[in-house]
């Protein structure tokens, strides 16, 4: 639309900020963001969108410097009000809302919240997917800045209502890329020499069911797999990890086809905190999925999202899940501490059986030396395998002391020795093992 990417938030005139609002960290740092930028650069026209807009627009419309506010249900816009407000458009009120936090836009037009217009909608009408383009992100080669494995977002939104989660409220209703468009995405990353393409979603195992005529994540794979040389899979539920599903992984590696990686949302391994949190399984579902994928990937990296500090989890409740954790054959964790969202029924839970930070803080530090040392296992038992993997774009600290990274298919960065461009796809073959990663060499 007629502008250039500038140096840095200092030096723009109009500034688009995305935030998150998962947590209350999130709502924290994207603040604390908004407010540097208005310091550092008085005179940008700030435009805020993501999912802390969509959650509290008029908390955004109050910060100094913000310009305009697009929920999550109107994002499609904001190429358009960037280009409008690099012009120095004025947007003129349409509507006269006095600081009325729920008040919502009616079709493209505006409200206002204080001095700030507000696009934003609670039946996100004005919201689609359009065609990603992975191969316009893509940086393939040693000299480019770009992604090395580029991200294909394929879903949007989530209808699951965890009773700790605000994305239903700031996504939306699941909405899936059409099939042919998730296609011509790929092969145009192909065409331009891409390797490895990751395909994400908020809930990507619902890809497809809101389709006429419905379509399967099953589907889609097999055809992405006929597109690209390797496709990896971001996280998906565990009652989304189908037979059919399985069945398009390779038991022994390749230089092609589905990386052996599987990452399964666990949140707790206690019954009880999965039946409050509203979770769609129980341990012993998930501890079958882990079986299956074990069975059939005996090398893959396996990872999942636990949650610690839920309301009401006791000292039992934890051990529970400790126990449940220290007995799957996970590789690695993402950690995070309960954070309680407005809005979610975890708000009020969290008022009557609040987890002190201290019992967090305790039990998140028990979760990562116990995930450390599995990690460490599991990295110790691909000594002397040989992994395929493609290499990434390395420190130039790293190339001075002539070495390259790489991403092994089952999810483990390796040092090998010279320096090489990214996007390369070869074999090698684990020498030793060196602090969260892998040593390696170039093998025929």
């Amino acid at each position: 639309m007629g502008l250039r990417q500038s140096d840095g938030p200092a030096q723009a005139s109009v500034v688009v900020v995305n935030t998150c609002s998962v947590t209350a960290q999130a709502d924290r740092t994207a603040r604390a963001f908004l407010r540097r930028v208005q310091r550092e650069n008085p005179s940008a026209r700030i435009v805020v969108t993501g999912c802390y807009a969509q959650r509290a627009p008029a908390e955004i419309a109050a910060l100094p410097g913000v310009h305009a506010v697009v929920g999550n249900s109107h994002k499609a816009l904001v190429p358009r009000l960037a280009a409008e407000a690099a012009a120095g458009a004025a947007f003129v009120p349409l509507e006269s809302l006095i600081g009325a936090p729920a008040a919502v836009s009616s079709g493209q037009a505006p409200v206002w919240l204080g001095q700030a217009p507000v696009w934003i909608d609670d039946a996100f009408a004005h919201s689609w997917l359009s065609r990603a383009e992975p191969a316009a992100a893509f940086g393939g080669g040693m000299e480019t800045s770009g992604p090395t494995r580029p991200t294909l977002k394929v879903q949007d939104g989530c209808g699951n209502r965890c009773s700790f989660c605000v994305i239903p409220t700031t996504r939306g209703p699941s909405r899936s890329l059409p099939f042919d468009q998730c296609l011509r995405s790929a092969a145009d990353f192909a065409a331009a020499g891409g390797t490895e393409l990751v395909l994400s979603g908020i809930n990507l195992g619902r890809w497809g069911r809101d389709l006429a005529p419905q379509r399967s994540l099953e589907e889609l794979t097999a055809a992405l797999l006929k597109e690209v040389s390797r496709l990896r899979l971001s996280s998906i539920e565990p009652m989304d990890w189908t037979p059919e599903l399985l069945s398009l992984f390779q038991r022994e590696p390749s230089l092609r086809g589905l990386a052996r990686h599987a990452h399964l949302p666990l949140q707790s391994g206690s019954d009880a905190i999965l039946r409050a949190m509203h979770r769609r399984y129980r341990p012993w579902h998930y501890a079958e999925k882990l079986r299956a994928i074990r069975l059939h990937m005996p090398e893959a990296a396996i990872g999942a999202d636990v949650m610690v500090g839920f309301p009401g989890e006791t000292d039992a409740l934890f051990e529970e899940s400790y126990a449940f954790i220290q007995a799957q054959p996970l590789t690695y964790l993402h950690l995070f501490p309960f954070s309680a969202r407005p809005g979610t029924a975890g708000w009020e839970m969290a008022k009557g059986h609040p987890v002190s930070p201290h019992d967090i803080g305790l039990r998140m530090a028990r979760l990562r030396v116990l995930i450390a040392g599995k990690n460490l296992a599991f990295r110790k038992s691909l000594v002397g395998r040989k992994l395929p993997a493609i290499t990434l774009r390395t420190p130039e600290a790293e190339r001075r002391q002539g070495f390259t990274r790489a991403l092994t298919d089952n999810f483990v960065q390796v040092r090998l020795e010279g320096n090489l461009p990214a996007n390369q796809s070869l074999w090698t073959s684990i020498t030793s093992v060196r602090n969260d990663a892998l040593d390696g060499v170039i093998a025929a």
